[in-house]
């Protein structure tokens, strides 16, 4: 499994992940076995949220990494209405309780909020300090939020930044990717595959995305995978609730896509235009 130094964590962190929002909808036996199944396939890095499920993704999650901790990256996040100074390390110790462990590896505000920043980022470095997460990060920031961030807290502090990305979704490469790179800055994808906007075999883009899968001997979303993790410091956690699912995508892992190939599908499927609102689902 291909990893990539996490931002500034300086920790080696797989480029497929596993996300988990929606997991609560899902049956719950196949979603641990989905996720065992990942950890075995070298898919350590595991997201979570107190929003998923109000805690129900948590526990789910804790009963998948039992006797496993140690070989997880594991990232959880805080609401937003939750994110005083104290609600943010009343939120952390919650999620260590639903989710059976002393640690985090990284913890995130999961989108900007109406509570100070200041607050929010204040607690995340007491929870630091006293061993409670390992590094923080943020989620659903542009880049004036990211600017704000940097100002508040400066160099070196932010992990990462975890954004919507997908081949049909790609405002992220005009300004907030490009910050993340200067900046040493993770950025972690979710709902690689659309959230139901995945193309078509029929579409035009859908068809090429058919032919390069073709010439691997791959699947349309194992090559959406590989291009969505295609260089540092991109990282994507797709979700799987299935063990098929979970190896299809860690086959991603092995894919190297050529140049030509990137531009087919950098043509197939434009960033589209820059001037507005960062992408949220």
């Amino acid at each position: 499994m291909e990893k990539h130094v996490f931002g500034s964590t300086g920790v080696a962190v797989p480029v497929l992940g596993q996300g988990t929002w929606q997991m609560e909808e899902d049956d719950r036996a196949g979603a641990i076995r989905a996720l065992q199944v990942g950890l075995d396939l070298g898919l350590t890095h595991v997201d979570t949220a107190e929003l998923y499920g109000y805690g129900e993704v948590e526990e789910l999650v804790a009963e998948a990494l039992a006797g496993r901790r140690h070989e997880v990256f594991l990232v959880s996040k805080v609401m937003p209405n939750n994110a005083t100074y104290e609600g943010t390390l009343q939120a952390c110790e919650r999620s260590l309780k639903r989710l059976g462990t002393d640690w985090l590896d990284c913890y995130l505000l999961h989108w900007p909020g109406p509570h100070p920043l200041e607050d929010t980022l204040r607690a995340f470095e007491r929870l630091r300090t006293d061993g409670k997460i390992r590094s923080w990060g943020v989620s659903n920031f542009d880049v004036d939020d990211l600017e704000e961030a940097l100002a508040i807290a400066g160099p070196g502090r932010i992990a990462c930044n975890q954004v919507l990305y997908h081949l049909r979704e790609r405002y992220i490469e005009h300004r907030v990717l490009p910050w993340c790179e200067r900046h040493g800055v993770a950025l972690v994808g979710y709902s690689p595959f659309g959230s139901g906007d995945f193309p078509e075999p029929d579409s035009a883009d859908g068809r090429v995305l058919a032919e390069v899968a073709r010439a691997h001997g791959a699947t349309p979303r194992q090559v959406a995978l590989a291009f969505l993790s295609r260089k540092r410091p991109l990282f994507t956690i797709p979700k799987a609730s299935h063990e098929a699912h979970t190896r299809d995508n860690a086959a991603a892992a092995r894919m190297r896509l050529t140049a030509e190939e990137l531009a087919r599908l950098d043509a197939a499927f434009p960033p589209g235009p820059a001037q507005r609102d960062l992408p949220v689902v």
